[in-house]
């Protein structure tokens, strides 16, 4: 039996995967990489993925650092429009497909090992198995293996739902919404959209789109969420003033709250909030985006069923944690309770002859992905690596945000203090902003004002997170 070899091992070929790996191939250009995937094609959880789903963050800021994604225009038309674009769920497939292809495969230095798994026998030696054939093939790994599938991320049409579900009762994915004008005669006179997050404002925004009556639809929504404001996380000179601008209001929010609600209540004051209803106070954040246009397509909902979970689902009703709710005959049920990404507690990024990609700064996966496999290749040592790489714990509840904004500010502190890194950095388009800021001339005093003043805000947003931070854990505590 021929054993593999290579310099890494890649486990997983989603968004972290490919980023970490493009970037490797970049920094160490003789390093080999075997990447092995479950899904027949790259691009991990976006093979999934509903066909309306779009990115919620600009398409600048995603993918892998050496090959853009789309064209970098402004969206005239839509929800989005006046925004730097958002790929498309078909756009992002394609474009991982061709990172593959056009990117990594051409290298001669990456293999790529579709609809396989890695797995370690009882002796320790690790195998490639084909999850066709069954077939198992020694691999030999020089370097580390890299596990990119840590976040766990699930979407709707791979997740089991947590509640029962009884005869007679339909239930679909968002995945199955494009496709009923199929069958007319079975066309819902009812939907109900079950979950609080991003997914279920996708699904109910199609359904509106598609001329769904609004009267037409109940929203179970256990927790009400906050969201970023797009505009505060555009790239370009002409949004200057709204994204390094709001990461100035941000800082300064940070340094002068007096408890997370507080804070969540000054960043709506200033516009880098959002929320649906007004008269709702939300405890959830889990870093999804927005902009004003889709709040208020959302707001079109009236029938939304806030602070309880479904347990059950039966033919006639629903089964709730607070009582039971009759739905109307035929009610077409749409399942968006699946998290994103798990919320597990950070472990460190590098490990003995093992590489766990994290979000270093939220919320940006792919940057973060690449960032690790550059400290992988020009940092020795894997308390300097570490150093510079702490994973942040990403946020369920308003009170988990302060520590959060602690790590990513800590983080960015410890690369502002590494030349290569910050050089790095600088020229990374995934970045996003310091190329904006670089950009800045002495010439621009407005513009000048507002970057003398970042420093200062973020040191006291560091101290002030600590008191906010503390003050969280005191209460999980007591």
């Amino acid at each position: 039996m021929t054993m593999i070899e290579s310099d890494y091992l890649l486990v997983g070929a989603g968004a972290m995967g490919l980023a970490f790996a493009d970037t490797l191939l970049t920094e160490l250009p003789d390093a080999t990489i075997t990447i092995v995937d479950r899904h027949g094609k790259p691009g991990g959880h976006w093979n999934d993925a509903y066909p309306f789903v779009t990115l919620h963050q600009p398409s600048a800021f995603y993918g892998v650092a050496s090959l853009p994604l789309g064209s970098g225009e402004i969206d005239t038309l839509g929800l989005n429009a006046g925004f730097y674009e958002l790929a498309s769920g078909p756009e992002v497939s394609g474009y991982f497909d061709r990172v593959m292809r056009r990117r990594l495969l051409p290298t001669g230095r990456v293999r790529y090992l579709p609809m396989s798994e890695h797995r370690m026998d009882s002796e320790g030696q690790g195998h490639i198995v084909s999850l066709l054939s069954g077939a198992e093939t020694p691999v030999k790994v020089r370097r580390k293996t890299i596990d990119s599938t840590w976040l766990g991320t699930t979407v709707p049409s791979t997740h089991t739902p947590k509640f029962r579900i009884g005869d007679g009762v339909r239930l679909v994915p968002p995945n199955a919404l494009p496709d009923l004008w199929r069958n007319p005669a079975a066309l819902p006179k009812h939907f109900t959209v079950l979950g609080a997050g991003k997914t279920a404002m996708d699904s109910l925004i199609f359904l509106l789109g598609a001329g769904a009556d609004p009267a037409s639809i109940t929203w179970v929504a256990p927790r009400a969420s906050w969201f970023f404001n797009r505009v505060k996380v555009q790239p370009g000179i002409e949004f200057f003033e709204h994204s390094v601008g709001g990461q100035l209001q941000l800082m300064l929010a940070q340094g002068t709250a007096t408890s997370a609600a507080d804070l969540f209540l000054r960043l709506e004051a200033c516009g880098f909030m959002l929320r649906i209803d007004r008269a709702v106070l939300p405890e959830m954040f889990h870093y999804a985006i927005t902009n004003e246009a889709e709040i208020a397509v959302l707001a079109r909902v009236a029938d939304i069923i806030r602070g309880q979970r479904v347990t059950a689902l039966e033919a006639d009703r629903m089964v709730l944690t607070g009582g039971e709710r009759a739905m109307p005959p035929g009610t077409l049920y749409v399942d968006c309770t699946a998290s994103a990404v798990e919320r597990r507690p950070p472990v460190p990024v590098f490990q003995p002859g093992l590489i766990v990609p994290q979000m270093v700064r939220v919320p940006q996966p792919c940057f973060s992905a690449a960032l690790i496999a550059w400290v992988e290749a020009n940092v020795e040592g894997e308390a300097a690596q570490n150093a510079l790489t702490s994973a942040v714990p990403l946020p369920d509840g308003i009170v988990d945000y302060p520590r959060a904004c602690l790590v990513n500010l800590f983080n960015q502190g410890m690369w502002s203090q590494h030349s290569a890194l910050s050089a790095w950095i600088r020229d990374c388009r995934l970045d996003g902003f310091a190329s904006l800021i670089g950009s800045v001339t002495p010439e621009d005093s407005a513009r000048m004002a507002v970057l003398q003043q970042l420093r200062p805000a973020a040191m006291a947003a560091m101290a002030n997170l600590q008191v906010l931070a503390a003050q969280a854990g005191a209460s999980r505590n007591g």
